[in-house]
């Protein structure tokens, strides 16, 4: 079997990579693919494997959390939306939907799940280009979107993995909270542990199949 395991940045999923390296007995093969941040990066690598084939296809990374899911806590995203795209007019927004010119929300159509996977938090996603730290910013989107977290790549990993039919996952794990920036009430560091773990579990249970 070949997964793809696919995220931002090296450091968010060091300990899986260091896991791998180490694991002498696998039924697994794990490639991985460090994107760099944004959508654009995400699309233009993962671009890169169409002739590639693999059997799942995981999204890690860490997350902003608009609302109860706390700082550590790991989700699996089910929807994901490319809340930007759209057209202003005055004061109102219109999504690209709206302007007949395509869909903003992405779902997976092949998600996967294990046991390690299904009991993870449901989680509504956006990404964005520009994370929020405004209050307003903040409302104005949740007005139009009930999302529970934001990161700057997963709908564009979906987005992929719908295109290429692969069976897909996308993991997050929260660092902080979406409110005015302040990195004081950050943890990275029990984010990417708690992420790991997770991931760790995940290939683990794949492997053992």
């Amino acid at each position: 079997m070949k997964l793809i395991l696919v995220s931002a940045t090296n450091f968010e999923i060091e300990p899986t990579i260091q896991f791998l390296k180490a694991l002498s007995s696998r039924k697994v093969f794990v490639e991985v693919c460090i994107t760099g941040v944004g959508m654009v990066n995400t699309a233009f690598e993962l671009g890169k494997l169409v002739d590639k084939k693999f059997d799942y296809a995981i999204n890690a990374g860490i997350a902003g959390s608009f609302g109860n899911i706390g700082i550590g806590e790991v989700v699996k995203v089910t929807e994901d939306c490319f809340c930007e795209l759209g057209a202003e007019n005055k004061n109102q927004f219109l999504t690209i939907d709206e302007l007949g010119f395509g869909k903003q929300d992405v779902k997976l159509k092949q998600p996967f799940e294990n046991n390690i996977i299904k009991n993870l938090i449901d989680a509504v996603g956006v990404t964005v280009n520009t994370v929020h730290g405004n209050e307003r910013s903040i409302q104005i989107l949740l007005e139009r979107k009930k999302a529970h977290i934001e990161s700057m790549e997963g709908a564009a990993f979906m987005h992929v993995a719908n295109a290429f039919n692969w069976n897909a996952l996308q993991l997050r794990s929260i660092s902080n909270k979406v409110e005015n920036r302040n990195k004081e009430d950050w943890d990275m560091p029990l984010a990417i542990k708690n992420l790991n773990t997770v991931l760790i579990n995940c290939i683990n249970e794949i492997n053992e199949q």
